[in-house]
């Protein structure tokens, strides 16, 4: 299995190294490189040299992470650091509709930043992963030609999957993980406030009287075991109503749970296959509330997180000066720099 954690001793090395943009900040976007550990590259990376490492060597970020974990809130942060574009991965946020049944960012927590497949395939289609390989490898083409970097970000492992077994792509990928008791606790809380925003009402416009809720939008989690309580909801008594509709929103915790433990097996599956994975434990975050919960996110997922990235994006330069090569995920490159690279580099030593 390749995978790497980061020790919290080195979140706060990089908090103090290497300042960063949050959405909650939206400072100038940062640029600056520090200096790699052991005495490597340390350059300025301007705009004209991200757009060279992204562009040349199709670089591509893949945020990944079982339910509820902050696999969105990662992905904006990253954002709102690089010139980059979202690209949900969620097979049940790519649906029209039931934007809180499917828990999709709300247009004010984009801030902004271009979002791609999400909320637009009709309800009852049915987007199996080709069709995600197909559509976002399209996406991907068309971020890369504007300059910009590719943040793929969801939970549906398959889809991802599906993706970097037939890209070309270099991929870089954050595992945003959560302790599963810690998680569970979290998800449990997050169905009774989807439920207090208006999930009983979202979902019966999707219920139907054949019950078949095997296509499309109708198979997400929240839909299907709201069935029985709109079938005998006019027949029960108050008490009855109140019996059915708890016993809805326990099955709905219970399968979220389950979904939480598959997407973790599969992540781990996926780590032993060969992907080099950066595990970011945020595990700390949601044992927090407030202010101290924000401050957590910043220090062990965020800040981290962006300097990966930021050396993810350096690193092919790196390797071709000291003559490596890079590995990275499934899709193994032999380093190459253009002579657009080569500029950068150059422009980026003289600066010094």
């Amino acid at each position: 299995m390749v995978v790497h954690s980061v020790p919290k001793q080195a979140c706060l090395t990089t908090v103090a190294a290497a300042p960063f943009t949050t959405t909650r900040q939206l400072r100038p976007m940062i640029t600056s490189l520090p200096s790699s550990a052991g005495g490597g590259l340390g350059h300025s990376m301007d705009s004209f040299s991200f757009r060279a490492a992204t562009q040349k060597d199709n670089k591509v970020v893949i945020v990944i992470g079982a339910t509820g974990t902050g696999k969105s809130r990662l992905s904006l942060d990253l954002a709102a650091n690089f010139p980059a574009e979202i690209i949900n991965s969620d097979k049940m946020q790519v649906y029209k509709g039931l934007d809180v049944v499917t828990n999709k960012v709300t247009d004010e927590e984009r801030a902004g930043i271009p979002h791609h497949l999400l909320g637009v395939v009709d309800p009852d289609e049915d987007f199996t992963a080709a069709d995600f390989r197909r559509r976002t490898a399209t996406i991907v083409e068309s971020i890369l030609g504007r300059r910009r970097l590719p943040i793929i970000a969801g939970g549906s492992n398959s889809y991802i999957e599906a993706l970097v077994n037939g890209c070309n792509y270099e991929c870089c990928f954050l595992w945003v993980d959560v302790a599963l008791p810690v998680l569970h606790s979290f998800v449990s809380e997050r169905v009774e406030k989807m439920v207090a925003v208006g999930l009983v009402e979202e979902v019966r416009g999707m219920f139907r009287q054949d019950g078949d809720y095997s296509h499309g939008i109708r198979r997400a989690i929240g839909v299907p075991e709201m069935d029985r309580y709109f079938r005998e909801e006019m027949s029960a008594d108050g008490a009855a109503r109140e019996r059915l509709l708890k016993e809805a929103i326990e099955e709905i915790k219970e399968n979220t749970r389950k979904l939480a433990c598959c997407q973790l097996q599969k992540i781990r599956r996926l780590a032993r296959s060969g992907w080099e994975v950066h595990r970011l434990d945020a595990t700390e975050v949601f044992r927090r509330r407030g202010a101290a919960a924000d401050d957590a996110w910043d220090r062990l997922v965020a800040a981290p997180g962006v300097e990966i990235v930021r050396r993810f994006l350096c690193e092919s330069e790196e390797a071709v000066l000291r003559g490596q090569s890079t590995a990275v995920g499934n899709c193994s490159v032999k380093a190459t720099m253009g002579a657009a690279m080569a500029a950068a580099v150059a422009v980026a030593g003289s600066s010094r």
